[in-house]
């Protein structure tokens, strides 16, 4: 399996599909590359060169117990970047992913990164705050840690439901779909799962939508019950320089069903455009 070594010694494995145009894919908490298995399939039968690594601590990548915060991910992506060489390239991040492509844009991506998407994703800040008032109360963060802490195998079953919108009338997400998400929070190592809470709910990553000065498509669900759209994207927009946003309506966190179809096909257009 491939594989790159940090300048920290983490592996970080990635997996890669077609030729052309390099997109390099991130995912969300608690999850790895698998999340985008339909993608990378998608986009290199389109003629793009797919590639989506798995997080340090996450997937198949070293479990790690240091460097389990948003600087670090988005330098390991930097490193990733560097070590195949990657130009003219498209990052997209889910979630938690989506905090990652943003800051190793702004920070590293200058002379590489022609354009950024994002979906349901954290920035600019989850967590509630005096200047963030629409964000998620801290309380709800400590809560994950300890379902993560006392119990993961559960917490992440019965997150599954919220993240797809199961618990919605009419959800048509298959149980597959939800033991895939168990399955692959079940390769996060606790200390990297538990401390990443951290990483996507409390970094600000206001100054890094501030600095991007590339195009960036902003996807996003009004029944986002993970990260709520009123302290994400509907404020992500207002901070970028050349942003466009799509609100998908009904649709949940998970991406699947028809919002991955309809998703998918964004995304496709607008790394044409």
């Amino acid at each position: 399996m491939p594989y790159i070594t940090t300048t920290d010694g983490t592996e970080i494995y990635y997996t890669e599909q077609g030729s052309g145009q390099p997109v390099l894919l991130s995912h969300g908490w608690p999850l790895s590359s698998d999340a985008w298995q339909k993608e990378l399939k998608v986009l290199a039968d389109a003629g793009y060169r797919a590639i989506a690594h798995d997080r340090r601590g996450h997937g198949r990548s070293s479990k790690t117990y240091t460097g389990n915060d948003m600087d670090t991910y988005a330098q390991d992506l930097a490193e990733l970047v560097e070590a195949l060489d990657l130009h003219d390239l498209v990052v997209i991040g889910h979630s938690t992913g989506g905090g990652e492509v943003v800051r190793y844009a702004a920070q590293h991506g200058e002379g590489r990164v022609v354009k950024v998407i994002t979906a349901g994703a954290v920035p600019p800040l989850m967590v509630k705050t005096d200047d963030n008032p629409e964000g998620t109360p801290i309380e709800v963060f400590d809560g994950i840690r300890a379902g993560v802490l006392e119990d993961a195998s559960q917490f992440y079953q019965d997150l599954s439901e919220a993240f797809f919108g199961a618990n919605r009338e009419g959800s048509s997400v298959s149980q597959g779909a939800k033991d895939d998400f168990w399955r692959q929070g079940m390769l996060v190592n606790l200390a990297a799962a538990y401390d990443c809470v951290k990483a996507f709910s409390e970094t600000d990553f206001t100054d890094d939508l501030k600095a991007l000065d590339v195009p960036i498509f902003i996807a996003h669900g009004d029944d986002d019950q993970i990260v709520p759209i009123a302290a994400a994207a509907e404020k992500t927009i207002t901070l970028v320089k050349d942003g466009t946003l799509k609100v998908y309506a009904g649709a949940p966190h998970g991406i699947h069903g028809a919002y991955q179809t309809e998703l998918d096909q964004d995304i496709l257009e607008f790394i044409k455009e």
